[in-house]
């Protein structure tokens, strides 16, 4: 049986990383019998991060590699799409994990709200007198991280600007069609659906879980993915 190696259940979602939630669906889409298995420390995974996948040969990292792996064994994450539509698909898929992902990290670790909750969730299982010093380190190591992909350098009004832009553009998708490129899920709502669902799901009121939350539209979407692949 197949193992997915994937961050524990955090914040009511299957994981606390958008990246497990769609291996997770992948999983649950291709047929293939498998299991989770949790973990909170990847640094001796391929990539030293989460979701990977354990089959019978390797261990096979991250979601993309997941996927070309399933497709490898015939599952089809865009059946019945031209190549237009899967075009489109790989773009939604660029615009949510290339630029939203960061709007989630931001909204978690850069958020003094949130970091407490985040600390005593992610660093669980390091002892409790050495915790705090050591989720500090990550935690400077992950805005440095934000500061050099760039996200960081715009005001917060400014980053929310740009996120409107994106979530104007799936809603746009959404009105024509239950899902983004039809009425069944593809690839694309793999890794739309579950960045827009870790946004609604940071611990905290900030602006853009009000955004998601607000958003009826958008929250039966997110609702609607995980209704029709029902996660073990």
């Amino acid at each position: 049986m197949l193992t997915l190696l994937t961050y524990p259940p955090a914040f009511g979602l299957f994981s606390a990383s958008p990246f497990c939630v769609k291996a997770a669906y992948m999983l649950q889409l291709s047929g293939q019998a498998w299991q989770r298995s949790d973990m909170l420390d990847a640094r001796r995974m391929p990539h030293r991060k989460l979701p990977v996948l354990r089959t019978a040969e390797r261990l096979m990292p991250d979601s993309d590699g997941i996927r070309a792996w399933l497709e490898a064994q015939g599952a089809d994450f865009d059946a019945g799409l031209d190549d237009v539509r899967k075009g489109q698909s790989r773009a939604l898929i660029r615009m949510a994990e290339e630029h939203l992902y960061f709007q989630v990290v931001m909204d978690r670790w850069a958020n003094d709200e949130v970091w407490p909750i985040l600390r005593d969730t992610f660093f669980a299982e390091v002892p409790a007198l050495i915790r705090r010093p050591v989720s500090s380190a990550i935690r400077k190591s992950v805005l440095k991280g934000l500061d050099a992909q760039g996200v960081s350098r715009f005001s917060e009004s400014e980053r929310l600007e740009r996120v409107e832009c994106d979530l104007q553009s799936i809603s746009a998708f959404l009105r024509q069609s239950a899902f983004l490129m039809g009425d069944e899920p593809t690839s694309s709502d793999l890794s739309v659906g579950p960045m827009l669902a870790a946004m609604r799901a940071t611990p905290a009121e900030t602006r853009l879980t009000q955004r998601i939350r607000q958003d009826k539209l958008l929250c039966d979407y997110i609702d609607m993915i995980d209704r029709t692949i029902s996660l073990p």
